[in-house]
């Protein structure tokens, strides 16, 4: 069970072309979102439509292959862990973020 328990699995379309940074050493780091959606019908029979939004990076060769084939609304399913973070703002105000730190990609869909 120990495997489990960190781990998530997401179906969705990416928001947008990934940011791909170079680092130190030759290191690679891919930032992108992807937009997941659930469907349901409400109180009323109307069909509904949740979208939600998530962070994600890739680190290494993962983020090779995100910057070699992957570009704003390509439906991807990804793998990886949850991880919450904290920085400050240039004004001194304190944020919290939380990503995917995603460690398998599977591209899904056409073109």
């Amino acid at each position: 069970m120990n495997a489990l328990k960190n781990r998530v699995q997401l179906i969705g379309n990416l928001g947008n072309d990934p940011e791909i940074i170079n680092l130190d050493g030759g290191k690679k780091l891919a930032r992108f979102s992807i937009a997941t959606n659930e469907t349901y019908k409400n109180a009323a029979g109307e069909k509904i439509t949740d979208t939600q939004w998530h962070n994600v990076v890739a680190w290494g060769k993962t983020a090779e292959i995100v910057e070699n084939y992957l570009t704003k609304g390509k439906e991807i399913a990804l793998e990886g862990k949850l991880v919450n973070r904290s920085y400050e703002t240039k004004e001194g105000e304190k944020r919290y973020s939380t990503e995917v730190n995603c460690n398998e990609i599977l591209m899904l869909g056409k073109g």
